[in-house]
């Protein structure tokens, strides 16, 4: 607005001076023609009575008005040119800055939303009674019904592992859980239907159009960026996770999430680096956040593939084979969860728990009976997991059993049904009896379904 009115008045004056000139200079033309008797025929009434003295001085008069009406001119033709120039300039820039960061529009929106971000108060609880908490919820509010192990094996996994698999028949509830949690903790869960031909990571991320020169900016995208903005508990559903490979739209992913410091887990965005790009981007790159967790729906059917040891390794797993009852319960609230909160809650729960001396030693014993028989061993992965679930297991209100029972039915019994048939029909009557044995008639429920379905399959 300023630079406008600075115009205005500059050229204002410059239309007055120009008058100005165009007067004083017709003046002098006149008066020499005056003196010079060479006048035209409608100023022969001024030669007469002007004296020759008179006419000097109004000669010289006038030359002096027009010089300097000429200098002010001059003077304020320059500025305005000047100012002219730098406006210019100015327009320039800004409009260079918007081309700069065209290639991320929703990025750079993001950007600039979050200079204003409000503090936020956060709610405190603890792992138990924000597993209460969740399933209350998911009835009373979106009438979703789970039972409370179900609710504890996906609260516990996430302790564990930031790729949780929830396997199971179509119309168990997968995707409804994953979704009842995000709204349960006030960050509406990211739920992105994997599509039969995808292959890569620009499927998930996007990709940069080489003919709009912009990047074709994800859902996906938007929340991995969003989040390393905020300290809240952010879920990507990937839903019908093996309709398509995982291994290879997810390979990226999975490598990242390998690497033991979480500050070194930079995805690979664009190679297309320019001057202006979100503020998150470093040199094409983005920080997979660590308060970020994939949860994958699978359903085993003629329409999907087989997901591969490489992924069930490094995932927890959690069966939904059938639905819970539906039951009543007291109005509940959502509630707002910090991440910092979450891992507190995670690690004072590794600090007041551990896996017993009794169960690693049964553990060892299903180990090397399970090496001997089938080749198929626990290896560090998993007992790392193992050991680091318990804990967090019995910090939500389970059992340490229940926890055990967990991890060696989704992660090593499953494997025997990579063994050969009638190897296999032989060996699960002893594999039952080794389990009474070990671990008591009564006990390890998981582990038994996952026996009796092989043996049903055989």
């Amino acid at each position: 607005m300023n630079d406008k009115k600075e115009i205005r008045k500059l050229s204002f004056r410059i239309l007055i001076l120009l008058c100005l000139l165009i007067v004083s200079g017709v003046a002098v033309c006149v008066l020499v023609s005056i003196s010079e008797g060479a006048a035209p025929d409608i100023f022969e009434h001024l030669q007469a009575p002007l004296a020759e003295t008179e006419t000097v001085w109004i000669f010289l008069g006038m030359c002096v008005v027009l010089i300097i009406a000429l200098m002010f001119f001059a003077v304020y033709t320059a500025r305005l040119l000047i100012f002219l120039m730098v406006s210019k300039g100015k327009k320039k820039k800004r409009s260079g800055s918007k081309k700069k960061s065209k290639a991320f529009a929703m990025l750079s929106k993001i950007d600039r939303k979050m200079k204003h971000k409000k503090k936020v108060a956060y709610d405190r609880f603890s792992l138990e009674e924000f597993c209460l908490g969740f399933r209350n919820y998911a009835a009373s509010e979106l009438k979703l019904y789970y039972n409370i192990e179900d609710i504890r094996r996906f609260v516990a996994g996430m302790g564990v592992s930031r790729i949780i698999l929830l396997q199971g028949m179509s119309g168990t509830g997968k995707t409804s859980l994953a979704y009842a949690f995000g709204q349960f903790v006030s960050n509406d869960s990211v739920i992105v239907p994997v599509q039969p031909m995808w292959r890569e990571r620009s499927d998930l991320v996007g990709y940069y159009n080489e003919f709009t020169k912009r990047f074709n900016e994800t859902t996906l995208l938007r929340k991995l960026y969003e989040a390393n903005y905020r300290d809240e508990l952010y879920i990507t559903v990937l839903d019908e996770v093996n309709i398509s490979r995982i291994e290879y739209y997810f390979a990226e992913f999975l490598s990242l999430l390998e690497i033991p410091d979480p500050k070194q887990r930079y995805v690979d965005i664009t190679t297309v680096i320019q001057k202006g790009d979100p503020k998150k981007l470093k040199e094409g790159k983005l920080l997979l956040p660590e308060n970020m967790w994939f949860v994958g729906t699978a359903n085993n059917d003629d329409s999907t593939f087989a997901i591969s040891d490489k992924v069930y390794d490094r995932a927890m797993i959690l069966n939904l084979d059938s639905r819970c009852e539906a039951f009543e319960t007291l109005k509940t609230k959502a509630v707002r969860a910090s991440y910092t909160n979450w891992c507190e809650l995670i690690d004072n729960a590794k600090k007041n728990y551990s896996l017993s001396g009794d169960s690693e030693e049964k553990i060892k014993k299903l180990d090397q009976y399970l090496r001997e028989h089938f080749r198929v061993s626990f290896g560090n992965r998993i007992m790392k997991q193992l050991r680091e679930y318990v804990p967090v297991m019995i910090a939500c209100g389970g059992t340490e059993e229940g926890a055990v029972d967990d991890i060696i039915a989704g992660k090593i019994l499953r494997k025997l049904s990579q063994q050969a048939p009638a190897y296999l029909r032989h060996q699960l009557e002893p594999l039952n009896e080794f389990f009474d044995e070990t671990f008591g008639e009564e006990s390890m429920e998981q582990c038994r379904d996952v026996l009796q379905q092989l043996e049903k399959s055989l």
